[in-house]
């Protein structure tokens, strides 16, 4: 599967701005963890599932990582992708266990994406780009800031990644800083 064919995918079942930009930055963080972790040859496949990872949310929330599977597999996608994709909903919905590390990737950083996203938000400049682990981190802790944010999953990812928080935080600030699908 192409980018272009992931794109025409995730287009046919999600319309909405914040689902097609959540996308797109998730796509953009998994391409630059790739490369950064040595990855660089499988940068496509990394940015691909990061694309489609969300496939079903939309339109089936209550079947998320279940409903994309079969989504995935009447459109032909490779099980690969369908696996990794699915690996996200690990412990919540599905009991796929992150296993290569771009799963594990994933894992950790969709919930911590839109946490970052919401913290840059507060900032004066709104930005990425100014953004500091230590901002991040405070955010962290004020449960009912950006609610939606799961703090377990991000902590869970942090600890199959074997990284500390810190360090996930500052990678995935990185990440985002490289996005063109961040503002």
């Amino acid at each position: 599967m192409t980018y272009d064919e992931a794109l025409a995918l995730l287009k046919e079942y999600n319309q909405g701005e914040f689902h097609l930009k959540h996308a797109y930055i998730v796509s953009d963080v998994m391409g630059w963890f790739a490369d950064q972790l040595g990855y660089g040859a499988e940068r496509d496949f990394w940015s691909i599932v990061g694309l489609l990872h969300d496939l079903d949310f939309e339109q089936y929330p209550d079947q998320h990582c279940i409903k994309s599977q079969e989504i995935m597999r009447q459109h032909g996608v490779d099980e690969a992708i369908i696996r990794a994709t699915a690996s996200h909903g690990y412990g919540i919905t599905v009991d796929i266990k992150p296993e290569h590390m771009m799963e594990k990737v994933l894992f950790a950083t969709d919930e911590l994406t839109g946490l970052i996203g919401a913290a840059a938000l507060m900032r004066p400049s709104k930005s990425v780009s100014d953004l500091e682990v230590k901002s991040v981190k405070k955010k962290f802790k004020d449960k009912k800031f950006a609610a939606g944010c799961s703090r377990e999953v991000i902590l869970q990812g942090a600890e199959m990644l074997g990284w500390d928080l810190d360090h996930l935080i500052d990678q995935t600030i990185q990440a985002m800083r490289s996005s063109s699908h961040v503002d």
